[in-house]
């Protein structure tokens, strides 16, 4: 189950998790440079940034974090907030001013889980458009070596290729990819 790192004072440790783990397993690190140790060894899905850390502001950790798929969190003082706020929106740091209740924790939280279920679902649905496109790049690639090689019309290229791959039982992709592979042993690709 990923887990929430939380980068801060060691005295704000145990307040963080009891904030931002809610049931989830959740590292606590006392500086930047140890946060980034335990990025690249575990499997988290959110980083709670306190800011300033001793050896960084965070800025640059929360960024890194983002990039690397994480729900990023930087909290800071709030003079600053709206201003890094403008500044880390881009990509993709959700910026909370200090001090914060339990409630604004919680409707953070509600939002960025919101937001990732969003994304995983266009994430889905564009793999699945991706793959359309190039099933149908490749099948037409087939159909227009079939129009060249054979003399066949888009209509019976298409239909060749819709009978082998029901003879063979494959994919219509997989039919095209053969038909082309057979044309290019014979020489005509």
């Amino acid at each position: 189950m990923p887990g929430v790192l939380i980068a801060s004072d060691k005295q704000y440790h145990e307040t963080l998790r009891a904030f931002f783990a809610d049931g989830q397993p959740a590292q606590c690190c006392a500086n930047a440079g140890e946060a980034r140790r335990a990025m690249c060894g575990g499997s988290f899905e959110t980083l709670v940034i306190n800011a300033p850390l001793p050896d960084e502001f965070g800025r640059e950790l929360a960024v890194q974090a983002a990039d690397a798929g994480m729900d990023a969190i930087l909290l800071c003082p709030g003079p600053q907030a709206d201003k890094l706020a403008a500044g880390l929106e881009k990509y993709g740091v959700f910026v909370l001013a200090k001090p914060l209740s339990r409630q604004q924790t919680a409707f953070a939280l509600r939002l960025i889980r919101t937001g990732r279920q969003r994304l995983q679902k266009l994430t889905a649905q564009n793999r699945r458009l991706t793959k359309r496109l190039d099933e149908a790049r490749i099948i037409s690639q087939a159909k227009c070596a079939l129009a060249l090689c054979r003399g066949l019309s888009e209509e019976q290229a298409h239909r060749l290729i819709e009978k082998e791959a029901m003879d063979g039982r494959i994919s219509s992709r997989e039919a095209a990819l053969e038909i082309m592979r057979r044309l290019e042993d014979e020489g005509l690709l």
